[in-house]
């Protein structure tokens, strides 16, 4: 391979498939970052459209979500988009049964680089972090986003800032004042 982004794009997936033949493609989506920021799934696995109980493909991935956070989530894909950054986030979901419990997932996003603005793309894969024994029985309901993070290279390359005293002295790695008790 010679062009950076398949080689990219290789890498990727030869770390998620984790010493398997091939990464599990039942939890991966791709969103069309459109405009209207209805955000509509180009293509969905099967398994995230099983935990939603009804196929995925052509609806609006800000839907699934409380109508609360739906901004957040708009945010977030803007995020994506715009400085091609990714985000992993913690989700949680549950079924409209309220004898279950909910099912905690983790949402990861991607950008794809697009030529024009119209034709942006995002990569996405969400999971339980433990199956639910009624995935596929019951629908999950509308999901809270919870903490998240950014990923990636422009995100690793970044300097964390140094926060440096403007008083005191530095002794094995510890900032010393000078002060406390006079007795």
């Amino acid at each position: 391979m010679k062009h950076r982004s398949n080689c990219e794009l290789f890498a990727y997936w030869n770390e998620q498939r984790r010493g398997r033949l091939a990464p599990d493609r039942t939890d991966t989506f791709v969103l069309e970052a459109d405009g209207l920021a209805r955000h509509s799934f180009r293509l969905a696995g099967t398994r995230l459209c099983a935990l939603f109980g009804r196929e995925l493909k052509g609806e609006s991935f800000v839907k699934l979500w409380q109508r609360s956070g739906q901004a957040a989530i708009r945010e977030l894909i803007a995020v994506v988009v715009e400085e091609q950054a990714g985000i992993v986030a913690q989700v949680t979901g549950a079924t409209a049964d309220d004898r279950l419990l909910p099912v905690n997932l983790e949402l990861l996003l991607l950008p794809l680089a697009y030529p024009m603005r119209a034709e942006a793309r995002v990569l996405g894969a969400m999971a339980p972090t433990a199956t639910p024994y009624w995935l596929g029985a019951k629908a999950t309901g509308p999901l809270t986003l919870g903490m998240f993070r950014h990923v990636g290279p422009a995100v690793d390359a970044a300097v964390p800032p140094r926060i440096r005293a403007t008083a005191g002295r530095l002794r094995h790695g510890l900032t010393v004042y000078d002060g406390g008790r006079v007795d």
